[in-house]
């Protein structure tokens, strides 16, 4: 994938000025932000080459299983276990990681991969081709797999050789160097697929950069070292300790205590953070905070309530004053500097509150119209929305839903109108439109289909992402999408992360928080 001029804002480090800049999700304020760490780490070691302890508080996994993880967000803690084929580099450009380099066919209907040699999943089995193969093809094929609808179009995965493989496609797609960078390219140790399966929902089977020793599931995870991992030498911590996420209010004193040393931070608790010493970064991501909105439940029913939505919703506002003025306004599904950005979109739903109520008012609406806010945190952004939505004429009110319940009913039985939540993006953009617009896709409460995205989607896919003319038909497709869909994209979220003083820098990862070179004291 190529990027846009100057590509994404990087900042490591902050002052309170420079976090104004950026946003922080209100989903992510559910799972993302409550989050703290350590203020010193074991100096214990539990394999050559890795001292101390990583104690990050933010949230266990739907399963330890890339095939069938239910949240976008499991792709943070599956990556501690799972190697990716490829990666995303900081402009979401697919470089390389288990697999070194790869090479596509003149129709684009074949892609070639070659792995870096001497590759073993944690308990010394080899990772190889045949592996992959076995791992792609059950992510395919499994009646359970939540990975398929990306694979669709593979035809066969052909060995070539140990360290070689070719993927044949059903026709030209060029996506599949970036798609293969999440859960969808993590491999999984096919020796466990056919001897316990169910194992990996609390065992995972990988070759990534530690391994998990004990479980117990909705309270903790604890991990250590993996020798054999492709990277070891850039791991420096010998253990690792996954949450959930902390109360909001005792992030910081939980950093402080000890009982965390790392954790994602809430807007409200910046100042408190760096009062307390703590180091904060802000990472930018592919997180976008959004209203999801079921077009085939009243009102929405009705496209022009849909659009008296879009400029009813004062997003610097929600900004400003839901996330303590942590927050960058975006309508659309991308962050800037993403190749799918379109910056025509950039003030499309600008806030006009005269213009949502003239657009009720002309489609016969005198009376206010009756709408539920489903969310998961009722404080903060739904109780502004509930006011904005109420100054032009709809009657609100709030529905909190316990965030264990929210993606089954809002998702999955698709029982809500509008619902407050965010995107946690997808590494390849196709991806995110069909999650996010496709009439199977997770996000798409109304399963509702506009064949003119997917055209200019298709476009997309058999267009090489080095060809000079693929941001402009990828952004023509997202042009399309927020024009003419329901979903309400409000602003950016990057991660604000917290460091106990004896934990080094974070390194910046668009897609994933990575820990190579992070060192404890």
């Amino acid at each position: 994938m190529t990027s846009s001029p100057g590509g994404f804002r990087r900042r490591s480090t902050r002052t309170r000025r420079s976090v104004l800049a950026v946003s922080l999700g209100l989903a992510a304020a559910l799972t993302l932000s409550a989050c703290g760490g350590t203020a010193s780490g074991d100096s214990g070691s539990s394999a050559a080459g890795g001292t101390g302890t990583i104690k990050w508080a933010w949230q266990l996994p739907t399963t330890w299983d890339p095939v069938t993880s239910s949240a976008g967000s499991d792709v943070q803690m599956l990556a501690l276990t799972y190697s990716s084929l490829t990666h995303l580099d900081n402009n979401a450009n697919a470089i390389p990681n288990i697999a070194e380099s790869w090479e596509y066919n003149d129709k684009g209907t074949e892609v070639t991969f070659k792995l870096q040699d001497g590759l073993e999943f944690s308990d010394g089995t080899p990772l190889d081709a045949t592996a992959v193969k076995s791992s792609l093809e059950r992510g395919r094929d499994a009646e359970n797999s939540l990975v398929a609808p990306q694979l669709a179009d593979l035809k066969d995965v052909k060995v070539v050789d140990d360290l070689t493989f070719t993927l044949v496609l059903a026709g030209p797609n060029y996506q599949y160097p970036n798609l293969l960078a999440g859960k969808t390219g993590m491999i999984v140790n096919p020796a466990v697929v056919e001897s316990d399966v169910e194992s990996l929902a609390t065992k995972p089977a990988g070759s990534g950069p530690f391994v998990l020793d004990s479980y117990t599931q909705n309270a903790s995870a604890k991990l250590t070292r993996n020798p054999s991992y492709f990277k070891a030498d850039e791991i420096e911590v010998g253990n690792f300790e996954l949450y959930p996420a902390a109360d909001a209010a005792t992030v910081v004193a939980s950093i402080q205590s000890g009982q965390y040393n790392v954790g994602l931070l809430p807007g409200s608790q910046v100042e408190a953070a760096e009062a307390a010493g703590l180091e904060v970064q802000v990472i930018p991501s592919l997180y976008v905070a959004t209203l999801d909105v079921h077009s085939g439940k009243e009102p929405f029913t009705d496209p022009k309530v849909v659009e008296a939505l879009h400029f009813a919703v004062d997003r610097q506002q929600l900004v400003d004053a839901g996330q303590f003025g942590i927050g960058e306004v975006n309508y659309q599904p991308f962050p800037p500097g993403h190749v799918g950005y379109n910056a025509e979109l950039e003030d499309v739903y600008a806030y006009d509150p005269e213009k949502a109520k003239q657009i009720l008012k002309d489609a016969g609406y005198t009376d206010p119209i009756p709408v539920t806010i489903s969310t998961a945190n009722p404080e903060g952004v739904p109780e502004l929305l509930q006011a904005q939505l109420e100054a032009v004429g709809f009657r609100a009110e709030i529905e909190t839903i316990p965030v264990a319940q929210f993606t089954q009913q809002v998702y999955i039985n698709h029982e809500k109108a509008l619902a407050v939540d965010g995107f946690a993006g997808r590494e390849s953009p196709v991806q995110a439109f069909q999650v996010l617009f496709s009439e199977t896709g997770l996000m798409n409460p109304s399963r509702e289909q506009n064949p003119d995205v997917f055209a200019a989607l298709d476009k997309v896919i058999k267009t090489p992402t080095d060809d000079p003319s693929y941001p402009a038909l990828l952004q023509e497709a997202t042009k399309l999408a927020v024009t003419t869909m329901p979903n309400t994209f409000l602003y950016t979220v990057p991660r604000v992360i917290a460091r106990a003083p004896g934990v080094s820098e974070v390194p910046d990862g668009l897609a994933l928080v990575e820990w190579n070179g992070v060192t404890v004291k």
